[in-house]
């Protein structure tokens, strides 16, 4: 059937993996996490690693540099204590792929429910079904759904985008278990963190601000649903350039002083502070875009994510901006570490393993 041989390369909707890692590619470098099981709960942290990327590396989402991508993925498997696991969940850019929701006869065969699927997608699609690869699955059945119908799922993007990522991945020695879609990682990373919050976030309105190199992505979600999403350019890129400008550094100085120190006392007042006012008038300007498009008028929390989003103080910063309260994303926090891992660093990192950590939840799948 054509979905099982569409499946086979999107791979979105698969069931788990006995043995697979995220492996979270980004323009900011590559980031692979590695999870267990513990007595069928719990969940423990085996290994992680992060290898940055050159800043051209990839662009838009897309690998501009094949041969700098592979290298990076190459020098994690090599790491100390790197993972013996050879299969890896990967995600594309949310705007690689479209997703839309269904609602299909629920007495369909699946030979009829493909060719429906098929002939609906086809409909919204801006180029042909031959470019695409497809999946979808059916939802849990929700209130205000009728007995008779199911709703459906589902995820496209173009092969182009799909084998662009597959043969990064494969050029370095691994092979890709599943293709899911960023914001579908993000949403099962969701779920560790609203175990964190108030009353488990239960009715709660939480806004996820992923904060990338070049781009800050918001998500919008309640009861682990996605109910709003936005792209802004602006992103953490924006902090180095402004400190290579300020003290006249390389690019790549500037990206080891703003995560390391040693930056002149004039840099918190001078280049620190301005920026961080201008990321917290980007997220109130997203979450209008929110409250306008919606019949929502409130957030009841911020979670900060991303590598844009380890700057200091930056939590309290866009708490007293937004006056939401705001923490720090970390799906680890309820999580056991193997002895390899080094609690506090993993914790420092957690907010720029946010997706790297949903992918490796995929394993879990059932």
């Amino acid at each position: 059937m054509w979905k099982d041989q569409l499946a086979a390369v999107m791979g979105l909707f698969s069931t788990g993996h006995r043995s697979l890692a995220g492996l979270d590619i980004s323009s900011s470098g590559v980031k692979l996490v590695e999870l267990e099981e513990v007595g069928g709960v719990r969940h423990r942290v085996l290994r992680y690693h992060v290898e940055p990327l050159p800043r051209d590396a990839i662009k838009d989402g897309d690998i501009q540099n094949f041969d700098v991508v592979v290298e990076a993925i190459r020098r994690i498997i090599k790491q100390k204590g790197s993972s013996k696991v050879r299969q890896v969940a990967v995600c594309l850019p949310s705007s690689m792929a479209i997703s839309k929701k269904m609602l299909l006869p629920a007495d369909l065969d699946d030979d009829e429910m493909e060719s429906m699927v098929e002939a609906e997608v086809s409909q919204f699609l801006p180029f042909d079904l031959s470019e695409v690869n497809l999946d979808f699955t059916i939802l849990p059945s929700s209130s205000g759904i009728s007995s008779t119908d199911v709703e459906v799922l589902v995820a496209a993007a173009k092969k182009e985008k799909v084998e662009s990522r597959v043969g990064v991945v494969e050029a370095a020695g691994l092979e890709v278990g599943v293709i899911d879609v960023e914001v579908y990682a993000v949403q099962n990373a969701a779920r560790l963190i609203a175990s964190q919050l108030p009353a488990s976030a239960h009715n709660q309105v939480i806004a996820i601000i992923d904060i990338g190199a070049f781009t800050t992505q918001l998500y919008v979600m309640r009861n682990h649903q996605l109910l709003f999403s936005r792209e802004q350019s602006f992103g953490g890129g924006q902090l180095t350039y402004e400190v290579q400008r300020a003290f006249s550094l390389s690019p790549e100085e500037a990206e080891v002083y703003k995560k390391q120190g040693g930056l002149p006392e004039s840099y918190e007042g001078d280049v620190l502070a301005p920026y961080m006012d201008t990321l917290a008038a980007e997220v109130t300007r997203a979450l209008q875009f929110f409250f306008a498009s919606s019949s929502y008028n409130t957030i009841d929390h911020i979670v900060l994510a991303g590598g844009g989003a380890l700057v200091p103080k930056l939590d309290k910063h866009i708490e007293q901006r937004t006056n939401i309260h705001t923490i720090m994303a970390n799906p680890f926090a309820a999580m056991s570490v193997a002895n390899s891992v080094r609690a506090k660093q993993l914790s420092k990192d957690a907010p720029m393993l946010l997706v790297a950590c949903g992918l490796a939840m995929r394993r879990f799948d059932s």
